[in-house]
């Protein structure tokens, strides 16, 4: 009976496996297949790394290598801005090079250098599950050796032939040089940052000694510094922060190798090793400065490595005019008063569909103050408005919009004031574009609480019109939002206003128009995008109030011989430490059909006292003046375009106003105010109002001090200059604020 069973059981395991696993059955030749494409594969990964290892030599290092220096252009292509460092290097034999300097290197860029073979394939799997995993700081997945072979043999193109090439190439060095001798060439040859190739020059510039005398800690810096040059740069502002996580990692490294103990490493851990200062570097010398380091930053983000950038022979064409470079610093020489060495001054030019930065004024001289105030964030004061007429327009409302122009205006428990010329001045009753023209605070808060969720809408608009979202992120939407009271970078509010000029059509700001390498190849080309974000009968009309501005309004000084629009601001801070607020930041931000441009002035460091230092300080003179000076050279000899013509929307919420028959107003046009809801409290922004009206035959006349005190608080002004937008971030870009670099 048992053995009935058995081969019963045998009989059915017997057909099952038949019918699964028969000889001709459809799994067993899909894995024969699998099998066949396997070993087929790796017979012909074998055949192809064969031919390419018998294919590929090693170029000659005194031939090919050699550091060019990189040259930075205006748009022209012809004419030099300047340039970045070409190398500067001593090379060392192995044994000049300290121990404790090899052996920092060998743990912070590759652990497994004296075992590998050039390449490390675990250690890539690993890094890539690290960086995927871990947001620590920890080692590459590329070896010593592939990092010697790319810097010292190939060139820095981005593409697998380039992989495949390094990885070749790795393994013949491998096999054709010692580890020491590949160790001896690594550190003579990669880059240290500040313009430092090699061991030798990182330590004198660095440390202000021979690599000879290196200690523990001045080794472990050198070797952090070599996997991100800039980024780990101990000049930098915030540099502590970012280095020490990476500096701590190599002296844990040094003691896992046995290198040093681990009494040793503590001792230096968390702690910076003593800099030598920072040596000038001449060829950032002037306004010029600002053009070259933004230019890096933005190749920087670009992905171009320091190495590149600073040894790499690159040519680089930027989108500067060199002609309107020049008119805008004589323009800022002309109008700026003498004297007042405190006084900042921004210009900064963007052409309307493309983004061009086409001139940029930062400060008088880059050594002096790395401060590049053209890309820092400052309160742009009543330049915000045209935000709000953006989004009046794009939301129902329109330029014949009834507002409330009175002062004070009481809404709940805020009290709201017009400031400037006027010393407090009740307008009544006015529609928008009259509001825009006089840069009425009151009728903009009134406008604000009309609409529904107005603050809302007014940071909408600014993104549309192209303040980076970083920016408008740090906004609170509240109803004084629209009178500029948070920090906005004068390049961001340039590339914002030639949005509106070119009929609604944003485009990215930038700065660098091509790269070539060395070899003439071109290796970057910007190419423009533009997107209709706000409509082109809203632009149309935000353009005619932003006109009546500059034509009859309190920008009058801005005057150009091409048709003209902009916006004046006079902006102030409260930090609450003696509860007064102070003027901040003067503005004017305005366009032609051609070229936008904003004009900003502060003091010092930022948010520091202009009333009774700079006299006047309303955006309407100074600012105005320079913007005016600036763009009637900037313009000459060239079209000035024209802008579309008004297109008269026609309001269905709110109350018309009826003033100007030209104007295309509806008389009596009434229709409810929406319901509202709970408004947050409005932050204390700005003192902007009416500004001074009277164009000055040369200068700026004084002008009334403001008399009156907005009733509202803002959020806790800094004494520190905000962050760029954008790029850029920035350029340049980023939300966070840049320091001097």
């Amino acid at each position: 009976m048992a053995k009935t069973r058995a081969k019963n059981k045998q009989g059915v395991l017997g057909r099952v496996s038949r019918r699964i696993g028969g000889t001709g059955s459809l799994p067993v030749r899909v894995l024969r297949w699998l099998l066949f494409l396997m070993v087929a594969g790796f017979i012909a990964g074998a055949l192809v790394f064969a031919v390419l290892y018998a294919t590929i030599k090693i170029p000659d290092p005194n031939a090919d290598f050699q550091t060019e220096t990189t040259n930075v252009y205006y748009s022209d292509g012809k004419t030099k801005i300047g340039s970045f460092a070409t190398q500067n290097r001593e090379r060392l034999e192995y044994d000049e090079i300290p121990e404790v300097m090899r052996d920092a290197v060998v743990a912070a860029e590759d652990r497994t250098f004296w075992e590998n073979r050039g390449i490390d394939l675990r250690g890539i799997v690993r890094a890539a599950r690290n960086n995927a995993t871990s947001g620590s700081i920890t080692g590459g997945g590329s070896t010593i050796t592939q990092q010697y072979v790319k810097i010292l043999y190939l060139n820095q193109e981005r593409s697998y032939t380039r992989k495949v090439k390094e990885a070749i190439l790795s393994v013949k060095i491998h096999n054709q040089l010692t580890k020491q001798e590949i160790l001896e060439g690594y550190l003579n040859t990669i880059y240290y940052g500040n313009g430092s190739y090699g061991v030798e020059v990182a330590s004198r510039t660095y440390f202000g000694k021979p690599a000879a005398k290196l200690n523990i800690g001045q080794a472990a810096f050198l070797a952090t510094v070599i996997n991100n040059p800039s980024y780990f740069d101990p000049y930098a502002e915030g540099a502590r922060e970012r280095v020490l996580p990476r500096f701590n990692y190599v002296l844990d490294g040094m003691v896992k190798r046995g290198s040093i103990t681990a009494e040793q490493a503590a001792a230096h851990r968390g702690k910076f090793p003593k800099f030598k200062k920072q040596r000038a570097n001449q060829r950032f010398e002037g306004p010029k400065g600002h053009l070259l380091e933004l230019t890096r930053k933005q190749l920087r983000a670009e992905g171009f490595l320091d190495s590149e950038i600073e040894g790499g022979g690159l040519r680089v064409v930027t989108t500067f005019d060199k002609n309107m470079q020049k008119d805008a610093v004589e323009a800022v020489k002309q109008v700026r008063p003498d004297g007042l060495d405190e006084l900042n001054t921004a210009v900064v030019s963007v052409q309307p569909g493309t983004g061009a930065v086409r001139a940029m004024y930062g400060g008088p001289d880059y050594l002096k103050s790395q401060l590049n105030w053209a890309t820092l964030g400052t309160q742009p004061g009543s330049t915000f408005k045209a935000f709000a007429v953006v989004a009046a327009l794009e939301n129902g409302y329109s330029l014949q919009t009834r507002l409330n122009g009175n002062a004070p205006l009481k809404i709940g428990n805020d009290e709201i004031q017009n400031q400037g010329d006027s010393g407090g001045k009740s307008y009544g009753f006015i529609n928008l574009e009259t509001a825009t023209q006089f840069s009425v605070n009151t009728a903009f808060v009134d406008l604000t609480d009309q609409m529904e969720d107005g603050p809302e809408k007014i940071l909408k608009a600014a993104r549309e019109a192209g303040i980076p979202e970083s920016t408008v992120n740090q906004i609170q939407p509240v109803l004084g939002v629209s009178l500029g009271y948070e920090k906005v970078a004068p390049i961001d509010m340039a590339n914002a206003y030639a949005t509106l000029a070119a009929d609604g059509k944003r485009a990215e700001w930038y700065v660098i128009d091509r790269v070539d390498d060395s070899r003439g190849a071109r290796v970057f080309k910007h190419n423009v995008a533009t997107t209709q974000t706000i409509d082109e009968d809203v632009a149309a009309d935000t353009l005619a109030a932003l006109q009546a501005v500059v034509r009859a309004g309190s920008g009058t000084k801005a005057r150009t011989f091409c048709p003209t629009v902009g916006k004046t601001g006079t902006a102030t801070a409260n930090d609450g430490k003696d509860g007064e607020d102070r003027v901040s930041s003067s503005w004017f931000v305005g366009a032609t059909p051609k070229l936008a441009t904003a004009v900003m002035y502060n003091r010092g460091k930022g948010n520091e006292e202009l009333e009774g230092y700079l006299n006047p300080f309303f955006g309407g003179t100074y600012p105005a003046t320079t913007f005016g000076t600036y763009m009637n050279r900037a313009l000459e000899g060239t079209e000035c375009g024209t802008f579309p013509k008004r297109a008269n929307i026609k309001a269905d919420k709110g109350t018309a106003v009826y003033t100007n028959p030209g104007n295309g107003g509806d008389k009596k046009k009434k229709t409810p105010k929406p319901e509202k809801k709970e408004t947050k409290p409005t932050p204390k922004p700005t003192r902007p109002a009416p500004e001074p009206t009277t164009p000055a035959p040369t200068a700026p006349a004084p002008e009334p001090e403001p008399t009156a005190t907005p009733p509202v608080t803002p959020p806790p002004a800094t004494t520190s200059p905000g962050a760029a937008g954008g790029g850029s971030g920035n350029g340049d870009g980023s939300g966070s604020a840049p320091g001097p670099e």
